[in-house]
């Protein structure tokens, strides 16, 4: 059996469309527009995108029960 070595350069998305981030955050596209509450940023000549590190952020502060994001919890 030949051996062969595979060369891969992987690039993480930074920005992401709010339907990646909406599947990022494993939730429906609806629902995630309702409860998020970080406003997407206005790339020129772009749709809005979202930022990983604000979507991540975001989750980060529901996880630790933050009282902005609990009273949306509800509506999970």
């Amino acid at each position: 059996m030949a051996n062969a070595m595979l060369n891969m350069h992987v690039i993480q998305l930074r920005m992401m469309s709010v339907k990646q981030a909406a599947d990022y955050a494993s939730l429906p596209f609806r629902r995630f527009l309702r409860i998020y509450s970080v406003r997407p940023v206005a790339l020129p000549d772009s749709k809005p995108c979202c930022d990983v590190c604000g979507v991540d952020g975001w989750l980060d502060q529901i996880k630790a029960g933050d009282a902005d994001t609990v009273a949306e919890k509800g509506r999970l």
